[in-house]
């Protein structure tokens, strides 16, 4: 029983003509009788499984358990792969292709017989990315996350992707470990599949989706290698179905609300600053309206409960034995808007009514938190007129309120060249500056944006300084970094012609970061600037940067945005709307 809902497959499966003859023919081949496909709500199962994304490696398992509760619960369950984005080793940047993801994702559903869709994700694009998609096609979806991996532990220790790498590395390049020691972390730090085990942009993004409700309750922070994580998987096959049956779209879920609630949860976990950019995309996607200020304004009222690391001790196993996603939420209902629907059917308040927390050095309590307010600002001023992010939790107190003579780095093959040089004009109380790391110049907006600190420094005992750039860091990062400077300096922004020398000023308290340099030379230097060679004059790298939208507008492809009539901009007239655009052609 469908409760009415008439299937999109039925286009394809139910029709009494010479299509629905092929359709049906072409379904058999596989071995599939009639009365599997036809008239049961068909299932696409999104995978973005790759050997080249190893923090997916592991999804084939998890795509086998989802079509359990897909069969269990009446439907038919078809899995599809996509292209897939491995943080470690894409280049120039997996954020160069989160848009072609998500336009794999979007058009591989809405061209097919798929009436609901499960999407497979984890690793640090391929969760937003798969999330756009589905927002953009609005048929019923649920995400399974693969959950991070397993505790790194090395002599006895315990270490963490991506965080204590940094931190190994510059160790290295002080001298204080050997090359024999930093080899033997290699092979203790990433011990089972899973994406990093820090709170990171992956175990952000897990989170943030489960916060927007678009998961089951407790789905993010299960590890990978957890039995746990294919019961999800499987429950999340059966609730999909009855999501069809219901018609419960991703538009119906993703309300302002959603939102306010998710962001809310990113400022109590110290997440990534990353997550500011995918929400901005998510809702260029949704047509909904979704300020910088708003996060800041968030972050002000919300305090910081999670202590892992970047921001804190511990990872992201022991978060999950602390009680999840669902217990930090229950700590901070009083900010969250409770009524908010879920894809579970039921509303936030609802999933996390029985939440409990099990170690509060893990996750403080609201009222003892680690930090009074939220784990990311937003900063403004003439170096960043279009906005900035800085991630207080994970930056250095006594830096907050800082001026500091630029060190400048014309691009990342500069920083590369010079920043190590003994002769390099530095000292701890510069602030040292990175230009084309943006999405247009670098391009692709990679994670450079935490800058070493120069080496003749490090061994001094310098492990902190103010960085700046219109890059990205990432999540598992750490330091006094103002990153996502907009607009970016491959386009003429006021980061384009900092010179050596200049004094910047970081002024936290009052959301100020700004060049101490008068207007008209400002002016005089622009009007002397010379816009830099594009990278691309063919293909995708050449759509990428005709479209690209900046930071402070999520970094999606201008033509990619939704843009609703004034009065359908909620609920159940605004996915009329969008599904009113998605009328395909017949093949012949």
């Amino acid at each position: 029983m469908n409760n009415g809902v008439k299937l999109r497959s039925a286009d394809w499966f139910g029709r009494k003509d010479k299509l629905g003859f092929v359709h049906r023919s072409w379904m058999r081949t596989e071995g599939f009788s009639t009365s599997v496909f036809q008239g049961k709500p068909v299932i696409g199962i999104c995978n973005s499984w790759s050997e080249l994304t190893n923090c997916n490696a592991h999804l084939r398992q998890v795509a086998d358990a989802v079509k359990r509760g897909v069969w269990a619960a009446g439907g038919f369950p078809l899995e599809f792969p996509t292209i897939s984005l491995g943080e470690p080793f894409m280049r120039p940047s997996t954020m160069m292709f989160r848009n072609l993801m998500a336009m794999d994702v979007e058009e591989s559903i809405r061209a097919n017989p798929i009436d609901g869709v499960v999407l497979l994700c984890g690793c640090d694009k391929t969760t937003p990315a798969q999330l756009m998609g589905a927002i953009s096609v609005d048929v019923p979806a649920i995400m399974v996350t693969g959950g991070p991996m397993l505790n790194g532990v090395w002599r006895n220790r315990e270490i963490g992707s991506g965080t204590d790498v940094w931190h190994f590395w510059d160790e290295l390049r002080a001298g204080r470990i050997s090359d024999e020691e930093f080899c033997e972390i290699e092979s203790c730090l990433s011990r089972s599949a899973g994406h990093c085990m820090t709170m990171g942009t992956a175990s952000t993004m897990t989170s943030i989706v489960e916060a927007l409700g678009m998961t089951l309750t407790g789905c993010a922070s299960v590890p990978a290698a957890d039995s746990r994580r294919y019961v999800v998987a499987e429950q999340s096959g059966t609730r999909i179905v009855e999501m069809v049956r219901e018609d419960l779209r991703p538009t119906k879920i993703l309300t302002r609300q959603a939102m306010e609630n998710a962001i809310s949860v990113d400022m109590a976990i110290g997440g990534s600053t990353n997550a500011i950019i995918h929400f901005l995309a998510f809702a260029g996607r949704l047509g909904m309206e979704l300020p910088m200020s708003l996060f800041d304004e968030i972050s002000r009222r919300t305090p910081f409960l999670v202590n892992v690391r970047p921001s804190g001790k511990y990872l992201m196993e022991d978060f999950f034995y602390a009680g999840g996603l669902p217990a930090v939420m229950k700590e901070m209902e009083s900010l969250l808007h409770l009524d908010a629907l879920t894809a579970t059917g039921k509303t936030i308040g609802e999933n996390i009514a029985s939440a409990q927390c099990y170690n509060r050095e893990v996750i403080r309590s609201f009222s003892n938190p680690l930090k009074p307010q939220g784990g990311t600002v937003i900063l403004y001023g003439n170096l960043c007129p279009n906005g900035s992010v800085l991630k207080t939790s994970a930056a250095s107190e006594k830096l907050m309120q800082h001026t500091g003579r630029a060190v400048v780095f014309e691009d990342h093959e500069d920083l590369k060249g010079r920043l190590d040089d003994p002769s390099l004009d530095v000292d701890e109380t510069c602030v040292l500056v990175l230009k084309n790391g943006g999405p247009v110049g670098a391009p692709g907006m990679p994670e450079w944006g935490n800058l070493p600190i120069p080496a003749k420094l490090y061994k001094r005992g310098v492990e902190d300084m103010v960085r700046i750039s219109d890059a990205r860091m990432s999540g598992t990062s750490y330091g006094t970094v103002v990153l996502h400077i907009a607009p970016e300096s491959a386009l003429g922004g006021s980061l384009a012609i900092v010179q050596n020398g200049d004094l910047i000023q970081l002024d936290t308290a009052n959301r100020k970061l700004n060049l101490l340099v008068s207007d008209e030379e400002i002016e005089r230097r622009l009007a002397a600037w010379e816009k830099p060679v594009r990278h691309y004059d063919r293909g995708y790298g050449k759509l990428f940067l005709e479209h690209i939208l900046q930071a402070n507008e999520g970094c999606d492809f201008d033509f990619l945005k939704w843009v609703p009539e004034p009065d359908k901009l909620e609920g159940s007239e605004r996915s009329k709307a969008r599904r009113a655009t998605h009328k395909l052609p017949l093949p012949f």
